[in-house]
């Protein structure tokens, strides 16, 4: 029904062209063959529970996106991914051209997501466990992470390695007013391939190595400087101004660690993220934030399968548990005051039941506390997940 459907769109667009004098390269068959869909989706229940509190909950259709791949010829390819955010929000998750030297070099242009860590590239339903993303992969790592750029990634199977390399548009860090700070990290500064302001490149980097049965380790780094709309027209002669402008610019330089591993139906896997950021003192006095001079996070997660019919995980039961530390003020600028209530801690205690391949359903208890509050907040966290 699918391919049929597919055949009638594109039967419609070869007479819409040909009515148009503008023929077709190849047939509507043929056409069809090429193109590949998939999706995923998530819909959340999230309750805050604290004692002596009524609270409500929050249920949402908290992402559903399309993916459409095209392959021109065998090397070269065309994916994109189109989000629905909170039923109303649209955005454009991935959108880039890939083509293939070999399995060692493949070039990569377009809209990209940040090869960083572990969720920020795999963060589709069935791949993580809990009903939503570990904190440390929005507070540290801000998933979904995507900015427009190119490069090259490859993998040199003999050896175990898999590498990434591209030069990318980094964070914008003023618009008017800035947009990074202590209580949400670099996630404000996500320009994800909308109208992105440059005033230098930055890059990012991936090395992965799996010559190991059963273990994945993954390094990652990203170094650049942030984009202000401060420079827009900005007359170099104009001294006050070209400095006010170099006070709204943040340096960045993260570095990440990461590991998974499994074992029959045990499944452990781990996350560590450092950022240092330069010439915070003069943000945060122009913007009046508290962005940090540095931030870290880490979590490990521990998990088993229970009946597993085949390695698909199909009919799995999944009790799991997650640790997680993080803290956007882990330093601060010289003379300004670390905020503990940017330094938080979490439990997460969780099960997931894979119905189908691609369908689970999920629920979890999170504990959360920050330095600045001993007593911990409650919150019970149910949703379902699908991949196809």
């Amino acid at each position: 029904m699918k391919k049929d459907l597919l055949l009638a769109a594109f039967a419609l667009l070869g007479g819409m062209s040909a009515v148009n004098g503008q023929g077709l390269a190849v047939n509507d068959a043929e056409r069809a063959s090429r193109l590949s869909i998939g999706g995923y989706g998530t819909i959340d229940y999230v309750q805050p529970i604290k004692s002596g509190f009524k609270q409500n909950g929050n249920l949402d259709v908290s992402r559903v996106v399309m993916m459409m791949n095209y392959q021109f010829s065998s090397k070269t390819s065309f994916h994109t991914e189109i989000e629905f955010e909170h039923v109303k929000e649209i955005w454009i998750e991935q959108a880039y051209l890939n083509h293939r030297f070999d399995e060692r070099l493949q070039l990569k242009a377009g809209l990209l997501l940040t090869p960083f860590g572990i969720v920020n590239e795999y963060h589709e339903p069935t791949s993580f466990n809990g009903v939503l993303r570990p904190a440390v992969d929005n507070s540290i790592i801000p998933s979904t992470w995507r900015e427009i750029g190119a490069g090259f990634q490859g993998r040199f199977s003999e050896a175990g390695l898999g590498y990434q390399v591209y030069v990318m548009n980094g964070f914008k860090s003023y618009d008017g007013g800035g947009l990074l700070g202590g209580s949400s990290g670099l996630r404000g500064g996500r320009q994800k391939g909308a109208k992105a302001v440059m005033g230098s490149p930055s890059v990012a980097a991936r090395l992965t190595y799996d010559a190991v049965p059963n273990l994945v380790l993954g390094v990652s780094g990203y170094f650049g400087e942030t984009g202000s709309t401060l420079f827009n027209k900005l007359d170099k002669s104009n001294h006050a101004a070209m400095a006010k402008a170099d006070s709204s610019v943040v340096n960045i330089s993260m570095v990440g660690a990461d590991y998974r591993y499994s074992i029959g139906n045990f499944k452990t896997r781990g996350v560590v993220a450092y950022a240092s950021l330069a010439n915070v003192a003069e943000y945060n006095k122009l913007t009046k934030k508290d962005l940090g001079s540095a931030m870290l996070g880490y979590y490990v997660e521990f998990a088993y399968d229970l009946f597993a019919k085949d390695g698909s995980g199909e009919g799995a039961l999944t009790p799991f548990v997650r640790y997680e530390k993080y803290d956007t003020n882990y330093k601060v600028a010289s003379g300004a005051t670390r905020k503990d209530a940017y330094n938080k801690q979490d439990w997460v205690f969780g099960v997931g039941y894979r119905i189908a391949k691609g369908a689970v359903l999920k629920a979890d208890y999170l504990l959360s506390k920050s330095k600045a509050d001993d007593s911990a907040v409650g919150t019970l966290n149910l949703g379902v997940g699908v991949t196809f």
